[in-house]
């Protein structure tokens, strides 16, 4: 910290921000993009230069030095709401709280069981070497080289199975669709 000279003399702090606020909330007010957090930050700024008033060395400077303060507290603020979120999750993780997802309105509920039972029913009639890929690769996840594995045939052969599983489920969807009704026995 520089020490101010023995004949210093503090400048009158209240003639310095009545000259200069407007001037500097006008540039926080660019700095920080909107009049709430412009204002907050001046405030902020206003109280830091009074507590740190023994630092400043000429009032001619005192706008830039106040807007330097301004600065530094605006983008403070800026890195505290981008971590906010961050914070919110982790304290509710800390205290054993499961984050709620919103629930879908009943009609889409409603309309994604009607979907999931014409999907079911599809895949209900394809043809057993068909449904055994289909169910295995698509529902299950399970790597297409391991489906293979387990089925004794070759990648090709899963891969061509599989690709003719997914037209037929498709083709039975689109049925349903337009008719509105169940998927046929068999395919």
């Amino acid at each position: 910290m520089i020490s101010a000279p023995a004949n210093f003399e503090p400048p009158d702090f209240e003639k310095l921000v009545n000259q200069h606020k407007d001037a500097v909330y006008r540039q926080m007010l660019r700095v920080c993009g909107n009049h709430a957090d412009a204002e907050d930050v001046l405030i902020e700024a206003l109280l830091k230069a009074y507590r740190h008033l023994d630092q400043l060395q000429d009032s001619v400077a005192f706008r830039a030095w106040l807007a330097k303060i301004g600065s530094r507290v605006c983008w403070q603020l800026r890195k505290r709401e981008a971590l906010m979120p961050l914070l919110q999750l982790s304290s509710v993780e800390e205290g054993g709280e499961e984050i709620k997802t919103p629930e879908p309105p009943v009609d889409v509920q409603f309309e994604i069981a009607e979907m999931k039972g014409m999907l079911m029913a599809a895949i209900a009639v394809l043809p057993e070497p068909y449904r055994t890929v289909y169910e295995l690769r698509d529902l299950s996840d399970v790597p297409g080289d391991e489906v293979a594995r387990q089925l004794g045939i070759s990648l090709a052969a899963m891969k061509s199975r599989l690709h003719r599983a997914r037209l037929l489920v498709r083709q039975q969807l689109d049925i349903a669709l337009v008719r509105g009704t169940e998927p046929k026995e068999e395919i």
